[in-house]
């Protein structure tokens, strides 16, 4: 019996299965950057600023009108996760919480009964580009949990646990998790009311680097219930357990299989999202996710009538200077660390 369930296209913006929503995939080649940490007034033209989705030049606005990216907008009901692999990110949100993650650092909010947030993406060298490349992923909360107060948490690069793999011909596979577990590395702790937090969540999210004709296994999940996706988003393609899948693509397995990876004739990186499902109707519209219509139309009136506790910042999209300011954590009980 194949490992592999199913073959489906990816974009940039990656279906999933529950308990995941979707993945997005950023990856812009931004321009050197001006003292207002955008790019320069020039490169604007022929754009659609305030909704620049193109890839003109090999990058986007987003909603951003200066800085790109994304100025203040409300979320409820489910998990932000921001994986920044290059270049960085500049929160903010109506916690008081903000913060400069990149460079390998993931960012982990609930948002839970209500947040505001806005993430910039700040081009802070002046003298060179200044790559972009970061998944946002979407994971759902549980009926029960959907109305918990936000929670923001920064897991650092540096604690980031990574294991490697070395194959009897040499070759290197490098695993970053993200959450979960892999070969015995535990990943940093989620949010308290994440799904993630619950044992029988099954929650994993690899990133997995491999040499050219490197193989390595992936270890069987104990329950068939468990969701497991693999995909395949930079390099040529990979075999799982001898069918090849190129890149570009994802693939759904069954999680209780044994799969050998082999990396195709150059280098592959792949993303794999596992977890245990929900099971719960999912109601959704823009930001928000709910379980029925009805609670997305409160939802509705609940941020028109308390915009979720209100914006504490004096700009709909703040950023945090320039290559001076490193990266940090002001969290909403005041706490700051530096990086």
């Amino acid at each position: 019996m194949s490992a592999i369930l199913q073959v489906f296209p990816i974009g940039p913006q990656w279906p999933t299965l529950d308990p995941f929503l979707f993945t997005a995939h950023h990856l812009d080649h931004y321009p050197e950057g001006n003292e207002k940490l955008a790019p320069d007034p020039s490169l604007l033209v022929d754009r659609q600023i305030g909704s620049d989705f193109a890839g003109k030049d090999g990058w986007n606005m987003y909603h951003g009108r200066t800085v790109p990216g994304f100025p203040q907008h409300p979320h409820r009901g489910f998990e932000t996760i921001t994986y920044v692999r290059t270049g960085f990110c500049d929160h903010t949100d109506s916690m008081g919480a903000a913060a400069r993650f990149g460079e390998g650092d993931t960012q982990w909010v609930t948002t839970g009964s209500g947040v505001v947030h806005a993430e910039l993406f700040p081009l802070i060298h002046n003298d060179r580009p200044n790559p972009l490349e970061l998944f946002q992923i979407w994971l759902n909360l549980p009926a029960e949990d959907k109305m918990v107060p936000a929670y923001f948490t920064m897991l650092w690069s540096e604690e980031t646990p990574r294991s490697n793999r070395i194959d009897s011909d040499g070759r290197r596979s490098e695993i970053t998790v993200i959450a979960g577990s892999f070969d015995g590395q535990q990943g940093q702790a989620p949010p308290p009311n994440s799904w993630a937090s619950q044992a029988e969540s099954s929650i994993g999210i690899w990133h997995i680097k491999m040499d050219s004709g490197a193989t390595m296994d992936l270890p069987p999940t104990d329950s068939d219930d468990v969701n497991r996706v693999i995909y395949v988003f930079d390099g040529s393609w990979i075999e799982i357990d001898g069918e090849p899948v190129k890149s570009g693509n994802g693939a759904v397995l069954r999680s209780t299989a044994a799969v050998t990876l082999r990396a195709g004739e150059d280098a592959v990186e792949v993303m794999v999202l596992q977890g245990t499902p929900i099971g719960e109707p999912v109601a959704r519209y823009g930001p928000f996710v709910m379980n029925t219509e009805a609670e997305i139309q409160q939802t509705f009136r609940d941020y028109q009538q308390t915009q979720f506790g209100g914006w504490p910042w004096p700009e709909d999209d703040p950023n945090h200077g320039g290559p001076e300011q490193g990266r940090f954590a002001l969290h909403a009980d005041g706490t700051r660390e530096d990086r």
